[in-house]
């Protein structure tokens, strides 16, 4: 008797949930279907279960993702204001999304919301005169490098094209160009954003300087950025950079690291920039290293400095001379391509890294390689070392924005792929799960850091808040979400405390 009670009452207790839920969905559905919304003509609302609210949710990664009651795509900045507006006076649980490349799995908190989806403000416009280029909330690279190489000029950018740029920004944004530009952020000049209140204002060094300053670099906390301007520069080198890709086997690995370590700290020049992947390779059924060195210079002279890893002979090799606007998808054999479809399972941990030490990348790799051994259904497992020059990025003051890790010389990532998709309760990627948190204790300890660090954007969600924004900063960033986010309305991106003391 006494177990058939239990049973009654927790199909009542899931009834209710699932009452609550329906009901829940109804009342966004309603809210936002009123005619007194008096929505754009063009703003499109949609529900789950059909395609135009997957094409609107729809993430790069699904691990941890947020789950949504309903999808707005605003047709102008009005309407996305308009809709913050409406989202916060009713507590409804939103997140604004762009290119809907965000991993981190603080996102995942959101479980039952609203979603802003800012794929209707993908714009781009070029002022020859003054070199800038705007960009709405939602345009990546892939948009507008093209256009704006025709035009004459060059930008910094992500490692890759998928990524919205405004979503890089405000998270700060390394890659390539970091000796030669800066961050993403170091190009921003203004910005039209969407506060928790839902006002539109103009951010910049003169106008909401604090928010200015905020924005670069813990962004995703303060507001909703619909539009960006940045300044552009004339083409280096012509616009033409060198590339090489490259592949090592397992018994070329250490020769590989040597080399790499060798250009730890001022040793980097400022035009050249290494990504090293750590592969499985299904011939030799082993891992293997596939390099993409890049020099923003002339061949020649890129060639010299290249000179090292050249000298190991590697059996694979591909050098060529690309417009920087095709770099991307050149890369690593065109790996944008590959990396950047959307609706797979990545499970990413990553740490900045400050020194290169050979021993740790071998140890990483020695380590990977047996997991392929063991687990042969997480053979898509990567480790990705970025290790980009610091120069540009490192004579900008560090109190100039908020992004804290302006000495970093790289990040290093694995990502967890099994077949099964990262499932909960899968043995496979428990163990994926357990191999990677070794591996970024390792990194952490031979960083170059006192304790592990980790680029924002790159965040896997489970790191202290000082890891990710600086202990320095944080009181600062503390003060501005009270100041502009007092309500906590933007709380799923890794968020901010109100008040912090260290």
């Amino acid at each position: 008797m006494h177990i058939k009670t239990t049973i009654v009452a927790l199909i009542q207790l899931w009834a209710i949930s699932v009452l609550a839920a329906t009901n829940k969905s109804t009342d966004i559905g309603s809210l936002l279907s009123q005619r007194s919304n008096n929505w754009s003509q063009g703003t499109i609302i949609s529900f789950p279960n059909s395609t135009t609210f997957d094409n609107s949710t729809t993430r790069w990664s699904t691990y941890d993702a947020p789950r949504y009651l309903a999808a707005i795509s605003p047709a102008n900045e009005a309407d996305v204001a308009k809709t913050v507006r409406l989202a916060s006076s009713r507590r409804i649980p939103f997140l604004a999304t762009g290119g809907r490349h965000g991993y981190t799995t603080t996102l995942g908190d959101l479980q039952g919301g609203l979603a802003i989806d800012l794929s209707q403000l993908k714009s781009y416009s070029i002022d020859r005169a003054a070199g800038t280029l705007t960009v709405g909330g939602a345009t990546t690279l892939g948009d507008f490098q093209d256009a704006l190489y025709e035009a004459g000029y060059m930008i910094q950018t992500p490692s890759i094209s998928c990524p919205g740029y405004v979503g890089v920004t405000v998270g700060s944004g390394v890659g390539r160009f970091t000796g030669l530009f800066g961050l993403v952020a170091d190009a921003l000049i203004s910005a039209r954003l969407v506060t928790a209140e839902g006002r539109i204002i103009h951010v910049s060094r003169r106008q909401n300087a604090d928010l200015f300053w905020g924005l670069r670099g813990a962004g995703a906390n303060l507001g909703v950025v619909v539009s960006a301007t940045y300044q552009a520069h004339k083409l280096v080198n012509q616009g033409q950079i060198l590339n090489a890709d490259l592949i090592f086997p397992a018994n070329k690995s250490k020769e590989y690291f040597d080399v790499l370590q060798s250009f730890t700290g001022k040793n980097l020049p400022a035009k050249l920039a290494i990504v090293t992947l750590i592969v499985f390779d299904p011939v030799a059924q082993a891992a293997q290293i596939v390099a993409n060195w890049v020099y923003i210079g002339p061949r020649e002279e890129g060639l010299r400095v290249m000179a090292p890893v050249l000298a190991l002979n590697p059996p694979i090799t591909n050098i060529q001379v690309v417009p920087w606007n095709k770099l991307v998808s050149t890369a690593a054999g065109g790996a944008d391509a590959l990396i950047c479809p959307k609706n797979v399972s990545h499970n990413t941990w990553w740490a900045n890294l400050r020194s290169l030490p050979s021993s740790t990348f071998q140890a990483s790799f020695d380590e990977l390689n047996n997991f392929y051994k063991q687990y042969p259904e997480a053979r898509g497992t990567t480790i990705n070392a970025e290790t980009f020059p610091n120069q540009a990025m490192a004579a900008v003051p560090d109190d100039d924005s908020a992004y804290p890790w302006r000495d970093a010389l790289g990040h290093i990532q694995i990502g967890v792929i099994t077949e099964s998709g990262n499932a909960a309760g899968d043995p496979t990627a428990e163990a994926g799960n357990s191999l990677a948190r070794r591996l970024r204790d390792r990194w952490a300890a031979t960083s170059g850091y006192p304790e592990l660090s980790v680029y924002v954007n790159y965040a896997r969600g489970d790191e202290k808040l000082r890891q990710l924004y600086g202990s320095r900063k944080l009181p600062r960033l503390a003060a501005l979400k009270k100041k502009w986010d007092p309500r906590n309305v933007f709380a799923y991106n890794n968020v901010l405390p109100m008040e912090y003391r260290g």
